[in-house]
């Protein structure tokens, strides 16, 4: 930061206590005009608490002091309820994490919108629609009549963080807190999404706080990285900088535990790997790979899909005057025993809607499936859904949030395993859970006990109950950190081996989809692009799409 020009921002020695503990400690932090400023950390380390200190959103229990707060000189201190909302949105704005709990579920993405001009600004009903309509040409969301008239549920996980940016922005902020705003985005979208949010900063001379657990995109992204664990800085310097010599060993294990698309480990490392000096990353060789390979590929196919084709019904109000839109068009691969086989695309390219009619959660329209070489009967799937099990994107969602770990994963093996005693189903349950890493004490906790690694190994968990043989990972690592992503994903590998599964291994970060894929398949606008050997994808890729994944991996 320039020392000659007044911060925008400036907070010293602040400090955040709730219910008796300190969740934020000393934390000192400047951000210039016109400046990118990353903050960075694991999941429970105080960034995203840190960002919602600067618009008043503290627990209201929380009990907040700062040797200095302020905005512009003024400060944030004791401000009145009134005072804040004159703040929000039209001086700093925010873009938060998980823009499904944002939205409101019941009301036009468009009225949505339309809600902030008429809250902040004066402009006419014809002003807020132009406007509204240049901010969502502005973050690729198109057609634009279509996402005005659809209700959240109808947008993809992309699309609906897009539109939460697009909110975000409307009022032109000076400071826009940027809180995981491209967690759920594929790689493609993700840089455009950073490409426009450093364009609408040079053009309006907006600073940004950017929240991030991911590395490579800090890296390309922000002036400044500062580096937050345990309610705690623990360093901060220029990005160029800091990811050339990082000086912590925390931020050093950070930079570590990313998975490295030049190099496949047997074994991700993780931030504690590295603390541990005496953990050395071991390589597959080509030759191994190649072995393995050839024995895979000898066997006969676990699942056969022929001719797959799905429709989608676009939005409209009480499904009046409703038009089929082709989402999966003329699907055939096979996926074989022991395969990890990586599906990869940009967001609403149909990869979930694949996952999903394999399962018949979304029944397709055409094509067969055959399991271990039986043609699936859609009226007949006990089977099917025993032996093919789902790990559902977000995990909280996938949890019911009154019942217990235990009670969730016993639910679970009661269904599949009539016949077990009761004695017999909580000792398998409770050796899930040894088996995903998180032992007998987890049993009796609730998901919002848990971090978000934890509640995803207890889906992975009771995906294990039935004893499958395939399961179908939709994204599940998108939301973790890299730390933790490392751990969940040699947990799937271990299991792998153990338990001689198969996975459908869905992901937009192409890095993770190489070092856990044997093949990988590409999907664009719900057909199938290509299919190959994972390495040889990223070596040789044969469709322009492709092409432009691999060149956007950050």
């Amino acid at each position: 930061m320039n020392r000659n020009v007044s911060p925008l921002l400036n907070i010293s020695g602040l400090n955040l206590q709730l219910g008796g503990q300190t969740l934020l400690r000393d934390i000192s932090l400047q951000i210039a005009p016109n400046e990118r400023v990353a903050l960075v950390g694991e999941s429970g380390s105080g960034k995203s608490l840190t960002a919602l200190s600067l618009l008043g959103l503290q627990p209201k229990t929380a009990v907040l002091k700062a040797k200095e707060l302020t905005f512009k000189e003024q400060s944030l201190l004791n401000l009145s309820e009134r005072k804040w909302r004159q703040l929000r949105a039209r001086k700093i704005g925010i873009v938060f994490q998980e823009p499904q709990s944002s939205l409101n579920p019941s009301m036009r993405c468009g009225k949505q919108l339309q809600e902030v001009l008429q809250l902040h600004t004066s402009l006419s009903a014809q002003q807020q629609r132009e406007k509204i309509e240049t901010a969502l040409e502005e973050v690729q969301l198109l057609p634009k009549e279509h996402i005005l008239n659809a209700y959240p549920h109808a947008l993809s996980g992309g699309q609906k963080q897009r539109l939460m940016i697009a909110m975000a922005l409307l009022c032109q902020p000076e400071l826009l807190l940027a809180d995981e705003p491209t967690t759920a985005l594929d790689v493609t979208v993700q840089k455009e999404i950073l490409e426009l949010l450093l364009q609408l900063q040079i053009k309006h001379g907006m600073s940004i706080l950017f929240i991030s657990h991911d590395l490579a995109l800090v890296k390309t992204f922000a002036e400044r990285v500062v580096v937050m664990k345990d309610g705690q800085i623990v360093e901060t310097n220029s990005a160029k900088a800091l990811f050339k010599s990082p000086q912590h060993p925390y931020t050093k294990g950070l930079l570590f535990a990313r998975p490295d698309l030049q190099k496949r480990y047997q074994k991700l490392p993780t931030v504690e790997d590295y603390q541990n000096q005496k953990f050395k990353p071991q390589l597959i060789s080509l030759e191994e790979r190649f072995k393995r390979h050839q024995k895979l590929y000898q066997k006969k196919p676990l699942l056969t899909v022929s001719g797959l084709q799905k429709t989608h019904q676009n939005n409209s109000l009480f499904g009046f005057g409703k038009k089929k839109k082709p989402t999966l068009q003329n699907f055939s691969f096979s996926l074989y025993p022991g395969e990890t086989l990586g599906l990869v695309g940009a967001s609403g390219s149909g990869k979930s809607t694949l996952g999903q009619a394999l399962l018949f959660l979304a029944p397709p329209e055409k094509g067969t499936i055959h399991f271990e070489g039986n043609q699936i009967d859609p009226k007949k799937l006990d089977v099917l859904r025993k032996d093919v099990q789902y790990i559902f994107q977000d995990p909280y969602a996938s949890l019911h949030p009154q019942k217990t770990v235990g009670a969730v994963i016993e639910e679970t093996l009661r269904v599949h395993h009539k016949e077990a005693s009761s004695k017999k189903v909580q000792e398998q349950m409770v050796g899930l859970l040894e088996q995903t890493g998180l032992g007998a004490a987890f049993a009796k906790r609730y998901p919002h006990e848990l971090s978000g690694g934890q509640r995803q190994r207890v889906v992975i968990a009771r995906a294990l109950a039935p004893e499958p043989k395939l399961v179908i990972c939709d994204e599940c690592v998108a939301a973790l950190d890299i730390s933790v992503q490392a751990q969940v994903l040699n947990l799937l590998n271990r299991l792998k081996l153990e338990l001689n599964l198969s996975y459908l291994f869905i992901s937009h970060d192409l890095s993770v989809v190489k070092y856990m894929s044997d093949r990988v398949m590409v999907i664009h606008e719900g057909k199938q692009v290509e299919m190959q050997e994972a390495d040889q994808l990223y070596k040789n890729p044969q469709s322009k799409y492709t092409m432009e994944l691999i060149n956007a991996i950050p």
